[in-house]
């Protein structure tokens, strides 16, 4: 039996290459997969393992062979939103400029994966909306790990900082975090191991023909 892999690498080129062969370059995107591009955003809690989570999905779509990338928030941060602070206002921001660049990659063809807390609503809105403007499609994916398991994980020191006074303002604990209402999918992490998490990340990308 083929590998998974080389199997989508296949379907993918057979069908791309067929359909545009007829002269129908827009039916040849949305049936390929790996020719579908979309932004698929992971919000949740800091240590939720939002970052973790996008890095194993990219490794297993760009074996199949899609065009992926993963806008991680330190990185937009230190590149793109350098000298932004963490108040509401520069927050979304920061948000909006990362859902203008995922928008921008997605309509080409490309995965876009970014974990990134995007910890209001009304950001996260503008982000869907701008998406819906141009046709391009935008997933949800709330990251749904407890707070106090984050705190456990505290994988960047955050919460220790934060119960000993050295900072404020963390996202969940001491600043608001605003759950979404109705993602395309709520992940439930707690007692999961990361593949098994992106397995069915991948899946439901599967259902929706994006994987």
């Amino acid at each position: 039996m083929p590998s998974t892999a080389n199997h989508h690498v296949k379907d993918c080129a057979v069908t791309a290459d067929t359909l545009a062969a007829d002269g129908a370059a827009e039916a040849a995107r949305a049936a390929a997969p790996c020719e579908r591009g979309a932004t698929v955003w992971l919000t949740g809690l800091p240590s939720a393992g939002k970052t973790t989570l996008a890095f194993a999905l990219a490794g297993r779509l760009r074996a199949e062979g899609h065009k992926v990338e993963v806008l991680d928030g330190d990185e937009i941060r230190e590149f793109l939103s350098k000298g932004l602070g963490f108040g509401r206002e520069d927050r979304h921001t920061n948000v909006t400029r990362i859902g203008f660049v995922a928008e921008k990659l997605a309509a080409n063809g490309v995965k876009v994966l970014a974990p990134v807390i995007a910890p209001f609503a009304d950001s996260r809105a503008a982000v869907r909306e701008r998406h819906a403007a141009n046709g391009t499609e935008f997933l949800e994916i709330h990251v749904a790990t407890p707070v106090e398991l984050c705190a456990e994980r505290d994988v960047k020191g955050l919460y220790a900082k934060q119960a000993a006074g050295e900072i404020s303002g963390l996202t969940g604990v001491d600043d608001p975090y605003e759950a979404p209402e109705d993602p395309e999918l709520r992940l439930q992490t707690q007692g999961r191991a990361v593949a098994e998490s992106a397995a069915e990340l991948h899946a439901f990308l599967t259902e929706r023909g994006l994987a």
